[in-house]
Parts: C-alpha cells; structure tokens; sequence
C-alpha cells in the first residue's frame, strides 16, 4: 500500500488576454513576464505533481493511480478529480458570462465533460475601487437583458459589490457575472471550464478578431429568476485560542473554509476523512510536521514538509496528527468535495 502523505501540485500558469505581467507576492519569480497571464491552474489535470510516491506524474495520471487512503473512501471509484482550484489575476474585466449546471452539461457538453460549473472565490487581495458583479438585480427580464445587451448597458442590470481583501463570494451555475481588475481571488470550482461568454466589452484577440460568444446557450441557463449567489457571511472562530478558523462556503459540490496561525500548534485527527482535501498557501511560510497514522505522534519517521505562498498541497484522507510551525503568519484556505447530493449548511448568503 502507498503510504498517504502530504503532496505538492505545481501550478500551470494560463495566458489570459485580460491577464497581468506580475503575479508576485504569491508567485514572486513571475514578474516582467512576456504575456498578460490570468490563472494559475493549482489542480488541473495537467499539473505535475512535485513531491511523494506520484512525483513526476500528472495530477490527472496520479488521480487514476490514488488508493481510497488517499481519496477517501467517498472518492474510491470517481472517474474524474472533483474540484479545479485556481488563483485569478485579473487586469481588466472578464467577459461577463455565466455557466451551466449538471444537468445542462450532461444533456448539451458530453465532450466537454458533461459537468456543470458552481464557484467560489475568495480575495486574496484587492485594490481601493475593485468590485465584482454576480447576479441581476430583482425584476430584469430577459427581454431586458437583451436590450441592454444591445444598447452596451448590461452592468447596470447586475448587482455589484465591492471587494476587499478576505471577503468571499459563491457563483451557482446560471448566475451571471464578471470580475472587474485590480484584485487577485482564489477560486474553488467543480472540475469543468464550461464558460458561456455573454459579453466581452469589444475586445479582440492577438489576431484581430473578437473573441466568440456563446449567447443562445448562455440565455438557456441563465436563472432570472434567481438572487442565489454574492457575498458570503461567512462564519468566524479560534481554534485552541491561538489559530483563527474561517468557515467560507458548504455547497453541495464542496466545502472550504481558512484557518490562520502565527504560533506553533499541534492538531490530531482521530478517524479518516471521507475524502482528501487542498490546502492552498495564501501567505506565510513554515513548515507542517505530519503522521499519516492518527495514533502515531510527531516524532520519530513521521515526515514534514515546507510550505509557502502560493502551494498547493493534496492532503490524503488519511491524514493523522500535524504540527504547525510558521516562519510567518500564515493563512491557508482549505477545500473539499462533497457529495452533490450533500445538505449543505449555507449555499452563500448576500449581506
């Protein structure tokens, strides 16, 4: 048996034409780069895995290779990774677009996967002015989109919030939205890239043309009647006095949540997860002490890894006792699947 351990994904970094030439702090050897980049992929199936038995490989040809100790046992048998997690480094707007459920996907995208696309995301940081808009307001037909479509007014049918760093937002499927610049947001997402483009501000590409839009399918999922989405009021507490914990979002497609630490701190889990989970670095550095046995302490052969901002870390569901210890504070926003079939506590409230 593959004895479960912390791995680390490397990142695919995407150019994006809205993209930026700087992704430092996060990525600080990314700077004066030669083409706008917009994402940085931390689980795309073709990211390589860093460290551990599956070092060299995909993380899509690891997936396949995953006993259920390191799944979990939910996770045993799934075909396909679950979730896409990506830092978003937007320099101008997105195109304002929306994306389809599970049931669109499956009866309209089986080459694209046939898998709907719910969201969050969480701002890692954000400029004076930065704003994000999710969803319509109450009232807009589709007679008036179309209108406002025409006429070039369609953000002022949108509700719009403003953006500061540790806020978060959830996007369900069918509601329409964009990012505005000027920020830089960590987003957790079901496993699939379907976007339908309503509106990209006139842009062309490096060729000259406008790049395409997918309006009939886009009106087809768009939920108008429908104010799901915007704003989380997310949950705070502590964790053994000393460590802040930050309950994000439940869906029913995933659960995250952030914990913070400045101090050295010790943590036991005394059963196997039902599924692995992603630590994402936001900031700080350190290193994590580990057992993948919960009955075993920190001593002896049990393993540590170093951490930074900006890593991505698979942690097996069988994971046992951890010890913290950070160079610097250290915030890590930490994200799981769920069973689509999950009653989730909160689906993202608006404040």
């Amino acid at each position: 048996m593959l004895r479960p351990e912390p791995t680390r994904i490397e990142p695919v970094f995407s150019p994006r034409i809205w993209g930026t030439r700087s992704l430092a702090p996060l990525f600080p050897d990314k700077t004066n780069l030669p083409e706008p980049i917009g994402e940085a992929w931390l689980t795309g199936l073709d990211c390589r895995i860093a460290t551990g038995p599956f070092a060299g490989k995909t993380l899509g040809e690891a997936w396949r290779e995953m006993p259920a100790e390191w799944r979990g046992t939910r996770l045993a048998s799934a075909a396909q990774f679950p979730l896409l997690v990506k830092f978003i480094f937007p320099n101008d707007k997105l195109s304002i677009q929306v994306h389809p459920d599970d049931a669109y996907a499956a009866a309209h995208e089986q080459a694209a996967g046939s898998r709907g696309k719910t969201e969050m995301w969480y701002a890692v940081s954000a400029e004076p002015g930065a704003k994000v808009l999710i969803g319509l307001k109450p009232g807009v037909t589709k007679e008036r989109f179309l209108a406002a479509l025409d006429d070039h007014s369609l953000e002022d049918l949108f509700q719009s919030h403003s953006v500061h760093a540790g806020d978060t937002f959830f996007i369900p499927a069918g509601t329409p939205h964009t990012i505005g610049p000027g920020m830089v947001l960590c987003e957790v997402q079901q496993y699939s890239d379907l976007t339908y483009r309503l509106y990209d501000y006139g842009r062309v590409d490096a060729n000259g043309k406008p790049r395409e839009l997918h309006l009939e399918k886009a009106l087809e999922v768009i939920n108008f009647n429908s104010d799901a989405g915007g704003r989380v009021n997310t949950h705070v507490g502590s964790i053994h006095g000393t460590t802040r914990f930050e309950e994000l979002v439940d869906c029913r497609y995933f659960t995250s949540f952030k914990i913070e630490f400045a101090e050295h701190m010790h943590d036991r889990v005394t059963k196997p997860l039902n599924e692995f989970r992603l630590w994402i670095f936001l900031e700080g550095e350190g290193e994590i002490g580990w057992s993948s046995n919960s009955h075993d302490n920190l001593t002896g052969n049990s393993g540590a890894f170093s951490y930074k901002q900006g890593d991505c870390w698979f942690i097996p569901a069988e994971f046992g006792s951890r010890g913290y210890y950070p160079k610097k504070k250290t915030g890590v926003l930490i994200a799981s699947p769920l069973n689509p079939n999950h009653r989730p506590k909160q689906d993202g409230h608006e404040d």
